[in-house]
């Protein structure tokens, strides 16, 4: 029989699910594509579930009974919270951003009702909800940072209380950022934003920023109580930080430490105790995982939980400690109450899992008849079991119990474990003896709910000796780390990696939360010890460094006896390098050949000339004497770098000559021992071979052809890169030629073949000979290229040469062909993929992060782009351009979804910064008013003008549209904006085009054509302003009724001239009225009958004319007595 992995004796505690609530939410009918459930919440009596469709089941947990459904209009339900002091109160925000206060009148055995509706965050989204632990208190955040409060008055506080609240709601503060989470306790509010944590004194409204550094994502905060024995001492605060770690705050908002849990995460995943699957645990441990906490929440005493996208994880923070970590994929939200989880995942499914210590978990198995489950748990966690904590709970005889209830046929290796482990136990009396016996004789203890044991020593003791000398020994630790500077926030980072643990200010902080039963593996060590640690390890790796570079210098034979050992070692250290981004282009460069004496001499002494000739401001600032210099440096480098690349592709040989010169190049090549050549050029001769022997089967008739034919436009692309240099070169003289072959990529002056050079300004080369120039430059000195400025002339000066994109991608590709990205990307998911590109940065702006978007999108195509704009600005739009030039839609999905993902007050100056060069804001607009637009034989008539109502079609860009005819530009390019929006029927960017460009003619008579009279406001400035203006809407108004609404054709019940069926649409009378309100009607009158149309006009327009003038009397009448009581009142001031 195999041996079964067995949990380790430090894991006590399981995640476990009990009852499945899938007929609960079956029976709710949340469990169909069109209604689902969007939030939860949970208390100790209710289990609240918020809906799509805008309901709000409120669940008794006692029994899974629905007792009640609350209904809102407002939208779907988005978030709720339960009053954890009064049970009788529900707080539920809407899509909308309104936030509905419920007083559920259970006590009463009444109906619930609404008892305050606060609009503050209407049209905003609502992010987090959050009670008061006192008082009857909602506090408030959405997605633009602002948090309020709102301070309830119910029938339970007396008729008295009114008066005291005059204003409901209160604006806490704004802070810079979307709202992640809220906590509060003992009056002090938390509030978590995407840059920073805040704490707030909301009785003496004082504010405190936690913490100097700022971060930037979804962090969550929480707060810590103090434990029932813990005497006076405070609640802390915990804040996470990036790369699993956490602040230790006081309750001043002071950071006290921080908590590295990075490390500690590299244990396998726990299991979930679930009937659903059998559970299994895997021995073998993961690499440490760097996780950002999108919300921490306290849960039972000492522990405090989070989750990701790959599990669920609860924390010890006082002790530094993983208390167990499962994976559970696709969770969205969770709610905790005590020890209990109610997991709310994506697809709206909800879980109830419950925090148990092992033994519990296997008696609660047993009792409700679960034998195999609790039988295959028993032997997963037998360590568990055996100790005498365990033993408690579970007896000989109930694991006795447990056996027998097994099927003898069908489960006997199930049964023969559960016998080992019988076997292993002993009587609980002479296991626990001695043990209990010499506890009791030095110490107390006591055990706590979450397992641990605390012990009390008696003064005198030996064990209270040997805690003395522990603690001594830490102390003198302690010591000695004051010698070093530690800083308490994130400048601790590289102790904390050492230590995995976290230092604290005090220095027997760690020592009072000791646990009983739990080893100090997690004890920082002696920094002195850690330094030396890291001496070591640094002195390790230059030896073997040294060593890998002598075995150049021996014989053949020895080499060839440490060649597998080598190879083994040099690719370890491969993958090492490669984990980051910024050492990825080191990592050819440390493993290539030995230099030569001095052979780059020449070199050398060329590029100082050069370097020095292009110091003087008549080279500097004339182009063509600039490509003079760089032609000359460039014919020394082609000696050094590029004669046998030339000299197997010359520009003025066939085809089938260059393959043979190829060919005995790669032969010549092979040759060589394999030692002398770096992995890199294995793969480029690998490469090339490939290639040759591809011309040889694929051409059947070749002719001569030069550098310039057509024949030799697809070789840019086929060829091999050289990413590494072939010898090498001290760090300042390679960047001085990374800078001048930079420099003659930029100004286009490129080697032709043979030592001869060419650049675009004399003779004008045709453009595919040019753009196959760059690529072989490229290819050839790939690794003296900056590849920004490279990516960035590119861009720019390439467009419409899309190969030269493809070569410079693909000799990325080459770069980072053994990097971990590239390697997962062959088997992991995308969600993984992105992760890791996450937890590798920051990237800044690095071209090897381009290449890893180019791999996601040719894997996955338009799903890849939409997640890569939380790598702004390391990827720009320009960049994602390039990546799908071959479909324009997908582009412009990434750009929505980049604006969009900023505030709406800063989309403005984001997109602004993005139109560099200005020319692409018309590409831009192009390509939003032609991607998920309506027909345009939708919106535009035969002649060219607007179709009633079609400016009230849906277009899936139009916020995108809008933002980019509304920003700053100048007269020619916002006259081809509006010609733009016309063409394709956008009206609504076409007549705040044609107000701002003062065409207002043109504006009013578009407005007609699509029939809206909303469409004539004063907020963008469509209202006429002088009496021409009005005089030329009414007769356009008369003239469309008269064509439209009596000849047009009808749509139901529409009517003629003066209905009260189309009262917003451009009809004569609906204009006249719109005057008599702007103006007044004892002006509108005369104008009226100055143009001939008040015979026209119904007995409707003179009531209305009417009403207006009595609204205009009693308001002047108003005014002139607020003005005549204050001008007594400032009288009977100076009386």
């Amino acid at each position: 029989m195999a041996s079964v992995p067995v949990v380790p004796d430090s894991y006590n505690h399981v995640l476990a699910e009990f009852e499945c609530l899938d007929p609960l939410l079956s029976a709710l009918r949340l469990d169909s594509s069109r209604l689902k459930c969007t939030c939860v919440a949970v208390s100790k009596r209710w289990l609240a579930l918020g809906t799509s469709g805008g309901g709000l089941n409120l669940i008794q947990k006692d029994g899974w009974k629905q007792r009640l459904f609350l209904t809102h209009k407002e939208g779907a339900v988005s978030r709720v919270a339960c009053c954890l002091h009064d049970e009788d109160y529900v707080a539920v925000a809407t899509s909308q951003g309104l936030v509905v206060v419920w007083e559920l009148n259970q006590e009463r055995r009444g109906k619930p009702e609404r008892i305050y509706v606060s609009s503050e965050h209407k049209g905003r989204k609502v992010t987090a909800l959050c009670w008061d632990t006192a008082a009857l208190r909602v506090f408030v955040g959405d997605h633009v940072g602002k948090v309020s409060a709102i301070k309830i008055n119910t029938s339970k506080q007396g008729k008295a209380a009114a008066t005291f609240v005059m204003f409901p709601v209160q604006i806490i503060t704004t802070v810079d950022s979307r709202v992640v989470q809220l906590d509060y306790l003992d009056g002090r509010l938390l509030i978590s934003s995407l840059t920073r944590t805040y704490l707030c004194d909301t009785e003496r409204q004082k504010f405190w920023k936690i913490g100097n550094k700022e971060r930037d994502g979804e962090f969550g905060a929480c707060f810590f109580p103090a434990g029932k024995n813990s005497g006076n001492q405070q609640p802390l605060v915990y804040c996470a930080r990036p790369g699993s770690r956490m602040w230790e705050v006081n309750f001043d908002g002071e950071v006290q430490s921080t908590h590295q849990f990075k490390q500690l995460l590299s244990s396998p995943p726990l299991p979930v105790v679930t009937l659903r699957l059998d559970p299994h645990y895997t021995s073998s441990s993961c690499p440490p995982q760097s996780l950002s906490f999108p919300k921490l929440l306290y849960l039972t005493e000492h522990c405090v939980m989070t989750w990701t996208e790959r599990g669920i994880y609860i924390f010890l923070p006082q002790s530094v400690q993983v208390l167990l970590w499962s994976e559970v994929k696709d969770i969205q939200d969770i709610a905790v109450y005590k020890n209990e989880l109610f997991c709310l995942h994506t697809t709206g499914k909800v879980v109830h899992l419950s925090l148990l210590l092992v033994d519990r978990c296997i008696e609660r198995l047993i009792r409700r008849g679960f034998w195999t489950l609790a039988a295959r748990v028993s032997c997963l966690f037998q360590n568990s079991v055996i100790s005498c904590r365990a033993r408690k709970n579970l007896p000989l005889d109930k694991l006795e119990h447990l056996k027998s209830q097994l099927d003898a046929s069908a489960q006997q290796d199930l049964i023969t474990q559960l016998e080992e482990l019988i076997s292993k136990l002993e009587p609980l009396d002479s296991a626990c003896s001695s043990r209990r016996s010499s506890i009791s004789s030095h110490e107390s203890f006591s055990v706590l709910d979450s397992g641990i044991y605390r012990v009390i020593s008696r003064r005198g003791s030996q064990s209270d000796e040997d805690s003395c000398s522990l603690h001594s020994q830490t102390f003198s630790e302690d010591e000695r780390l004051k010698e070093f500077p530690a800083h308490q926030e994130d400048e601790q980072v590289e102790l904390d990696n050492v230590s995995h643990a976290s230092v604290t200010v005090e220095a027997d902080r760690n020592e009072t939360f000791l646990p009983f039963s739990i080893p100090l593996s997690f004890r920082s060590p002696s920094p002195l010890v850690s330094l030396q640690a890291v001496k070591e390890s640094v002195s390790s790796f230059v030896r073997k460094t040294t060593e890998k570079i002598g075995t150049l210098h021996i014989s053949p034979d020895t080499r060839a006896r440490q060649e597998a050992k080598d190879d083994e070692q040099l690719q370890e250290l491969t993958v090492n390098l490669a984990a980051s981004p910024q050492e990825e282009r080191e990592l050819e460069t440390q493993s290539c050949q030995l230099p030569e004496e001095d052979h780059l001499r020449d070199l050398k002494a060329a590029t100082a000339e050069t370097i020095a000739k292009l110091q003087d401001p008549l080279v500097l600032l004339e182009p063509q004497h600039m490509r003079r210099v760089l032609r000359e440096w460039l014919i020394y480098l082609e000696e050094k770098f590029g004669s046998k690349e030339y000299s197997a592709s010359s520009v003025k040989k066939s085809k089938s000559v260059c393959a043979e010169e190829e060919r005995a190049v790669l032969e010549e090549n092979l040759r060589l021992d394999p030692t002398d050549r770096d992995p890199a050029d294995k793969e480029q001769c690998s490469t090339l071979e490939s290639y040759t022997e591809k011309e040889n089967t694929d051409e059947t008739s070749v002719s001569k052809t030069t550098c310039k034919n057509s024949t030799d436009l697809k070789e840019p692309l086929d060829c091999c890169f050289q990413v590494a240099p072939p010898c090498v070169i001290e760090p300042d003289v390679q960047k001085d030629l990374v800078e001048l072959t930079t420099l003659c990529f930029e100004l286009r002056v490129f080697s032709c073949g043979n030592g001869e050079t060419e650049d675009s300004s004399d003779g004008s080369p045709p453009a595919a000979a040019l753009w196959t120039l760059a690529c072989r430059f490229m290819r050839s000195y790939f690794f003296l290229l900056d590849l920004k400025r490279v990516k960035q002339c590119i861009i720019t000066m390439y467009a419409t040469s899309p190969n030269v994109w493809e070569t410079y991608v693909a000799g990325l590709k080459e770069l980072t062909c053994h990097s971990p990205v590239a390697l997962a990307m062959e088997n992991e998911d995308m969600l993984k993929i992105l992760k890791q590109l996450h937890d590798l940065g920051p990237w800044d702006d690095s071209p090897l992060l381009l290449v890893h978007a180019q791999r996601l999108y040719e894997k996955f195509g338009e799903t890849a782009l939409r997640p890569l704009i939380k790598f702004y600005p390391s990827i720009l739009p320009s960049d994602i351009k390039q990546l799908c030039r071959n479909d324009p839609a997908h582009f412009l999905a990434y750009l929505d979804s980049l604006v969009k993902s900023k505030p709406e007050d800063k989309r403005s100056s984001l997109l602004r910064s993005l139109l560099q060069p200005e020319s692409v804001r018309l590409d831009w607009l192009c390509l939003a008013v032609s991607h998920d637009a309506p027909q345009r034989a939708d919106t535009v008539d035969a002649e060219g003008n607007p179709r009633p109502r079609s400016h009230l079609f849906t277009w899936g860009y139009s916020q995108l549209i809008l933002l980019l005819i509304k920003l700053p530009a100048d007269f020619v390019t916002k006259e081809k904006m509006a010609d733009i929006c016309k063409s394709h029927g956008f009206w609504p960017g076409y007549l705040f085009l044609c107000l701002e460009l003062d065409r207002r003619i043109e504006a009013f008579t578009n407005i007609a054509h699509l029939d809206d009279l909303s469409l004539l406001n004063g907020e963008d400035g469509s209202m006429p302003e002088t009496i021409e203006e009005w005089k030329f809407l009414l007769h356009l108004a008369q003239n469309h009724s008269t064509a439209f609404h009596h000849h047009g054709p009808q749509n139901g019940n529409a009517v003629g001239n003066g209905s009260l069926s189309c009262p917003d649409c451009i009809t004569l009378e609906n204009v006249a009225l719109l005057l008599a309100k702007a103006i007044g009607p004892n002006r509108a009158l005369p104008l009226l009958q100055e143009c001939g149309l008040t015979l026209e006009l119904s007995e409707r327009f003179t009531g209305v004319c009417e009403i207006l003038r009595i609204a205009e009397k009693r308001q002047r009448a108003l005014i002139q007595s607020m003005l005549e009581r204050c001008d007594r009142f400032l009288w009977s001031q100076q009386a």
